[in-house]
């Protein structure tokens, strides 16, 4: 669907993307994530056609984007960190502006406006002027004004920024609802909780370069990492656990010790009998969930002690 080959982007003095590469999958939805200065924004303006790169190219569909800006457009929804709307006119009119903007026939712009509202929600409130509208409300909106070409892909920069916890949730549904609803999504923020609800996969940028790009939801119920705590300490715990069926990396002391177990449910319950019947004492036997702060965390490091930084 989206391909990244050797994205370089400068300013003056500074080298914002540096040799960027990547692939994103239809279907997806992919988090940017980054420190401040990474070049997220940059990349994505790079996607969306609105920055020309110094060397590189992004490819939609196989088509070169930068060859055909406008017809890139007319494939993907762009939202930037810090949108714009009027005020004075209502959220209908707003979209019918959006619509007519963005191609749309005259004939088809009334139809692509009520679909857009009912898609984010915001159908109730159609008359209303954009300026009434809750922080929440108006992000919707401009999100529908995005989408109101039906977009194969929808680019966002911060979609987040500044809404309260319940509006964070209510976005993370919609975006998932996109999702199904067939478009892909690329979504930038610093807010890795928030993106853990609704990511597919990760792409970590930093000073211009990816370090890495993730799935984040676990497709199989083997390998996976498991917590293994008792009320006391038993001599010889890591040992006697690396001896046993589908265990591996066994990290911890002889108290409470993390392991990679490959089995399945069943494989796990008798792991957990076998060691209840040695009399081990055990209180806590859990799946450790790897969410996107952890995997982040982990890229930052692996490539730090790469650099000999660590």
């Amino acid at each position: 669907m989206i391909e990244v080959n050797n994205l370089v982007f400068e300013y003056p003095g500074v080298r914002a993307l540096n040799g960027v590469s990547f692939r994103i999958e239809s279907g997806s939805i992919t988090a940017l994530v980054g420190p401040n200065g990474a070049g997220k924004t940059t990349l994505l303006r790079c996607m969306a056609a609105l920055d020309v790169p110094l060397q590189g190219e992004v490819y939609i569909d196989g088509e070169n984007i930068h060859e055909d800006p406008r017809a890139c457009h007319r494939k993907l929804g762009y939202l930037s960190d810090f949108f714009g709307l009027y005020d004075e006119l209502t959220v209908r009119q707003c979209l019918l502006y959006a619509a007519a903007s963005r191609g749309i026939p005259d004939g088809m712009q009334a139809r692509a406006t009520e679909l857009a509202a009912t898609r984010l929600g915001i159908a109730g409130r159609i008359e209303m002027k954009a300026g009434t509208l809750s922080r929440g409300l108006r992000q919707r909106l401009a999100i529908a004004q995005a989408v109101v070409h039906e977009p194969q892909i929808l680019i966002l920069d911060e979609p987040a920024s500044g809404l309260d916890p319940e509006a964070r949730h209510s976005l993370a549904e919609l975006f998932l609802t996109l999702r199904e609803q067939g478009m892909t999504l690329v979504v930038s923020s610093h807010i890795l909780s928030e993106l853990d609800e609704y990511s597919t996969e990760m792409l970590v940028l930093r000073d211009g370069r990816i370090l890495s790009h993730d799935p984040i939801k676990q497709k199989r119920v083997s390998d996976v990492r498991l917590k293994l705590s008792l009320v006391g300490p038993y001599d010889g715990l890591q040992k006697l656990l690396s001896g046993l069926p589908y265990v591996s990396a066994v990290e911890g002391d002889d108290t409470s010790v993390k392991l990679t177990f490959s089995g399945d449910e069943t494989a796990r319950y008798h792991l957990l009998k076998s060691l209840l019947d040695q009399g081990l004492p055990v209180c806590v036997f859990a799946e450790q969930q790897r969410n996107m702060q952890s995997t982040y965390l982990e890229s930052v490091r692996r490539k730090d002690s790469q650099d000999g930084l660590l």
